[in-house]
């Protein structure tokens, strides 16, 4: 089994709710990554097929009552509630981690910026030690050149939330500078698990050469490890259940576990 990303092509599911606008982004991006990208309609309730999540930005319903406030009430957000909450990665980018944040499925919420202004720029952030199961841990420490584009992304929690965050290893990016008002510098968090990773930067948007950058591919580069880990466990628990066999998975040239396609 080789441990080469360019090996490993896994299937992302983008989440599309009406107002959003970055989706396909996110779709060119994974595809230049060799992984498989399918649209997911706010409407549909199908997760399972998927080994991981994306909530795109954009401006979902219009950002009416509160940025996220309304797609959290999509049909869609129950399945990736429940597909979250079984260990499942899900990363929210922009409006994608507003929508989490609404969702309950990441702490704290997201305001307006401080100084009440659209900000679209580069932003330098810095890569917290966590236990994100996005970001390669060796990153922890390093500096990347991301782009920011938002109006609403002043984060904010109260101070016992604050505290288990930095506890329990769950902010997961800062902002080199002050760039919005948000509360310590914090640009990402995760949830306690790692699986659940919410960004206000688009990494999508710097992993084409093209860009001039290529920084937004350590976003989407390492999750394949952990999703062969739940693959992995999964067929260890069915061989104790007596369901499968190993001969029943390793049947064909390539190893197929789930969705993932690992070339031997």
């Amino acid at each position: 089994m080789s441990a080469d990303t360019n090996a490993v092509s896994l299937k992302f599911g983008v989440v599309v709710f009406p107002g959003s606008n970055c989706e396909q982004d996110v779709v060119h991006a994974l595809h230049l990554l060799g992984h498989e990208a399918n649209y997911v309609w706010h409407q549909d309730t199908e997760l399972a097929c998927y080994d991981a999540i994306v909530l795109p930005g954009g401006f979902s319903y219009g950002d009416y009552l509160r940025c996220g406030a309304v797609a959290r009430f999509s049909p869609v957000m129950e399945s990736v509630i429940a597909y979250a909450n079984a260990g499942r990665p899900v990363i929210g980018i922009c409006n994608g981690f507003q929508i989490l944040t609404e969702a309950k499925l990441l702490a704290g919420a997201l305001l307006q910026n401080r100084n009440l202004k659209f900000i679209c720029e580069p932003a330098s952030l810095i890569v917290e030690k966590s236990v994100c199961k996005w970001l390669d841990p060796k990153l922890a420490g390093s500096v990347l050149e991301v782009p920011i584009n938002h109006n609403e992304g002043n984060y904010f929690c109260d101070a016992k939330t604050l505290a288990e965050l930095k506890e329990n290893g769950q902010i997961v990016l800062r902002y080199r500078q002050a760039a919005n008002g948000s509360l310590d510098n914090i640009a990402g968090i995760c949830n306690r698990g790692g699986n659940v990773f919410g960004l206000m930067p688009h990494p999508e948007r710097v992993c084409d050469f093209a860009t001039g950058s290529t920084d937004g591919r350590a976003f989407f580069s390492y999750i394949f490890r952990y999703i062969l880990e739940i693959a992995s466990n999964t067929k260890n628990n069915l061989n104790k259940n007596g369901s499968l066999n190993s001969d029943d998975l390793n049947s064909d040239d390539n190893n197929i576990i789930g969705n993932v396609e690992v070339a031997q």
